[in-house]
């Protein structure tokens, strides 16, 4: 069976779970993931990491549930193994507060977690500024772990890495049989897709050994997350915003709000301070297209504009575009039989 050459464009966690699971599924292929960027240098390496839901509008919701879904389980069985410790995956239960009752009580994701319930009135009495919350536990995925170690689980199922920076797709057409496309904010001018844009975020990374359950506010910008090594504190969601510097005034505000929900976090040493810009769209894209490129019909999968949700969505995209892939070498004559 002839060999067919994937390259995936992209070193974030989306791209590096959707370069493991070709590599893994499909021995036929040779696969070489190229970015500019691979960890510790990647936007997923500041995210907080923690598995949280948003609803997209436009996408049904059944292929959402099993987006989550399919990165909940997949992380779960490496946090319950002895691979834990070293992909930086681990169990964190705590609660999601709300200033108003929200209208949708019990989100779709409810039922794919752990325990989801209704907080009660004596556990809300802690945050008097809320009204209404949600208990449950979730997992955390520390990308400054995980991302290493998915490299090297990608490297063992012979797949090939290569840093450099991809300007357009037509540097790829004569070395490749099928791009794959997960260069995040990079599509925006990677294939002219002018629906990608920033959502900045501002994150602190505090010594806090003492907390042990996060804490998130409804409204998105205010969170504590508790993992291995440190806190994440946060945050900022800056529509529309490039500045990759640390604005004081962010790290202040950050301090302050998170300070109100857990005042202990006053005695914690701040150990770094980060920015990242989220490469987000109003849908994540996760389809397949094929692209006339030097005179060539080549399939390209596109899986990126994920936002915030990169890690919650990772692995199931990545699924979604396996299938995607295989779909396309069925669809072109470069194997007869898949």
């Amino acid at each position: 069976m002839k060999t067919v050459r994937v390259v995936v464009v992209g070193a974030g966690v989306v791209g590096l779970s959707t370069a493991v699971c070709i590599a893994e599924t499909l021995p036929f292929c040779s696969v070489t993931l190229v970015a500019d960027r691979f960890s510790p240098d990647t936007t997923s390496d500041g995210a907080a990491g923690i598995l949280y839901a948003a609803q997209f509008p436009d996408i049904p919701l059944e292929r959402q549930r099993r987006w989550v879904k399919d990165s909940f389980d997949h992380l779960l069985a490496i946090a319950q193994s002895q691979q834990s410790p070293e992909a930086g995956v681990m169990l964190s239960s705590g609660w999601q507060i709300f200033k108003e009752v929200p209208a949708n009580q019990t989100p779709f994701w409810s039922d794919l977690v752990i325990g989801f319930r209704v907080m009660t009135d004596g556990e809300l009495k802690r945050f008097p500024h809320h009204r209404f919350g949600q208990a449950f536990t979730t997992i955390k995925c520390e990308c400054s772990s995980y991302l290493p170690w998915l490299e090297k689980r990608f490297r063992r199922a012979g797949g090939r890495v290569e840093q450099r920076k991809v300007n357009s797709l037509q540097e790829l057409s004569t070395s490749f049989d099928l791009i794959v496309n997960c260069s995040g904010l990079g599509s925006e001018t990677l294939v002219g897709d002018s629906q990608v844009y920033p959502v900045r975020g501002q994150v602190l990374k505090v010594e806090a050994p003492w907390l042990q359950h996060f804490i998130r506010d409804g409204d998105g910008k205010t969170y504590i997350y508790p993992g291995i090594h440190s806190v994440t504190i946060g945050g900022t969601r800056q529509e529309g915003n490039w500045k990759l510097q640390v604005d004081r005034g962010d790290s202040e505000s950050i301090l302050e709000r998170c300070s109100k929900l857990e005042p202990s976090l006053c005695k914690a040493k701040i150990l770094s301070e980060w920015v990242g810009l989220r490469p987000s769209r109003r849908n994540p894209r996760v389809e397949k297209e094929v692209v006339q490129l030097q005179g060539r019909r080549v399939p390209v999968v596109h899986n990126y504009g994920h936002g915030g949700w990169g890690v919650t969505l990772a692995w199931g995209t990545a699924m979604d575009s396996l299938g995607l892939v295989r779909q396309c070498l069925q669809e072109t004559p470069l194997q007869a039989k898949l």
